[in-house]
């Protein structure tokens, strides 16, 4: 008789293993710690004996040593006697060394070697470490086991008496057999960890393969019904909770074909009538394409037609500016904002001088160009707020919202001067041309007719007055009129 084993049953065993992985997980971890914890205790020591070492040596007698050539001074000579005597009382040490830091580099002045590789004063350590940068300033240990050119050490350093951050005392522990069992530590926790790692994973593979068995079996199932085979039956066993999930699958499948042959029926019957529905929809597809077509040419032309006429009522069709018809509905738009918000406004009205004589001696084309560039200059040096306006011929109406009769002078001073002084071409012939400018600003209870009457009447007077002028409104002419 088989005994069912249930999936809770086979959870259990898995979370087994998981713990077993953990575990090795952790034993690997406190081996580690052990070896951590022997590294810190050879640091503390270390730190302890740095500091104390480093107060039994005076910086103010080593300040002359500085070469080889100093080895005969008596600071020096008691200095590493002292040195030498203490690595003999600790045999840990292997050696102890004075150090002085001159700008980023660092140099030997007393070393307690008493072999022929002794660093003797002003000899460069070129392997500086940011401990041992350090240890000018505080007592401070390696982090790691240094490896040099004397072999593998934990060294200690710390500032010594009257050093001035200048002066240090190192300490280097042979740590050759330290290191290599700190490796063979690390090395024992690795393949501990490995080892857990490889067991934990042998038994997962094990039970996974026991639960994927019928699980890859019921999807190849599903892929061959998925392709159209319906009918299929399963007929594996694994005493647990999936043969009732099996036995479903094959309900599933006996109820699917019975399912299949009535869907190509209604198949059958449904393409028909879609074959037919579609010889419809394309034909009002097509007569509906047609008709849509018609529309939209007819909407485009009127859009067009529509939008020529809207610029051919606002737009002068010359210089691309606003014609008087535009004009004026912006000024009844200033005279609403004037009554609601009381902000003033005001008029230029520009006139260039003499322009006649360039139709009569250039040509209408040339007088065409002139106007076209001067446009496009007045309208550069005018906000974005601003309105200009071709009044007729040679005459154009600047809108200046927001401005006062003294700032629309300023403003028209500015283009004036711009004409003036700059040089216009026509046809690649250079021509000099100027305007006269009269300006008004709207007072409110008058008519805007009266106010461009008053920029007309300035610039009349300026015209008078000798031309290429501002004048304001209520000007006095000085002088003769001038054609």
């Amino acid at each position: 008789m088989k005994v069912k084993s249930t999936i809770c049953l086979k959870l259990f065993l898995s979370h087994v293993l998981a713990v077993l992985m953990v575990s090795g997980s952790i034993g690997t971890y406190f081996y580690t710690s052990a070896a951590n914890t022997l590294m810190h205790g050879l640091k503390e020591r270390l730190q302890s004996s740095a500091a104390l070492i480093s107060q039994m040596i005076d910086a103010e007698a080593l300040g002359t040593v500085a070469s080889p050539a100093d080895v005969s001074q008596r600071g020096y000579i008691d200095t590493l006697e002292k040195l030498r005597s203490l690595k003999r009382m600790n045999p840990d040490i292997s050696f102890l060394y004075v150090m002085r830091q001159a700008g980023e580099e660092v140099y030997f002045v007393v070393d307690s070697d008493e072999t022929a590789k002794q660093a003797l004063p002003g000899q460069k350590y070129d392997h500086t470490f940011p401990n041992l940068v350090e240890g000018f300033t505080s007592v401070t240990v390696d982090e790691e086991i240094t490896l040099d050119e004397w072999g593998a050490f934990l060294s200690g350093y710390a500032p010594i008496k009257n050093g001035g951050s200048r002066y240090l005392v190192g300490i280097d522990m042979r740590a050759d057999q330290v290191y290599e069992k700190y490796k063979g530590l690390r090395v024992s926790g690795l393949i501990s960890l490995l080892a857990s790692i490889a067991l934990a994973f042998l038994f997962a593979r094990f039970l996974s393969a026991k639960f994927i068995a019928p699980i890859r079996l019921a999807i190849d199932r599903c892929t061959a019904i998925a392709a159209g085979k319906f009918g299929e039956q399963i007929t594996l066993h694994t005493h647990d909770e999936l043969d009732q999930l099996l036995k479903a699958f094959n309900d599933m499948s006996a109820a699917l074909a019975h399912t299949e042959c009535k869907r190509r029926e209604a198949f059958v019957a449904l393409q028909r009538a879609k074959d037919e529905l579609e010889i419809r929809v394309r034909q009002r597809t097509a007569d509906l394409k047609e008709v849509n077509n018609r529309l939209s040419n007819e909407i485009a032309q009127r859009i067009i037609a529509q939008t020529a006429l809207q610029e051919a009522a606002t737009i002068d069709p010359l210089t691309r500016l606003y014609n008087r018809r535009a004009m004026m509905e912006h000024f009844d738009h200033e005279i609403g904002r004037n009554k609601r918000n009381h902000l003033p406004f005001s008029i230029l009205f520009i006139d260039l001088d003499h322009f006649k004589r360039i139709n009569d001696a250039k040509g209408h084309e040339a007088g065409d160009c002139v106007l076209i560039e001067i446009s496009i200059r007045m309208k550069n040096m005018l906000r974005s707020q601003d309105s200009i306006a071709r009044w007729g011929g040679e005459e154009f109406v600047v809108l200046l919202p927001e401005a006062t009769l003294a700032e629309g002078k300023i403003v028209a001073e500015k283009i004036r001067r711009a004409v003036a002084d700059t040089p216009f071409y026509a046809h690649g012939e250079e021509l000099f041309l100027t305007a006269s400018f009269g300006v008004a600003e709207f007072r409110p209870g008058l008519d805007i007719s009266q106010t461009i009457k008053a920029a007309d009447a300035a610039v009349y007077a300026a015209k008078m007055n000798g031309r290429n002028r501002v004048e304001v409104e209520g000007a006095i002419a000085r002088g003769n009129h001038q054609d």
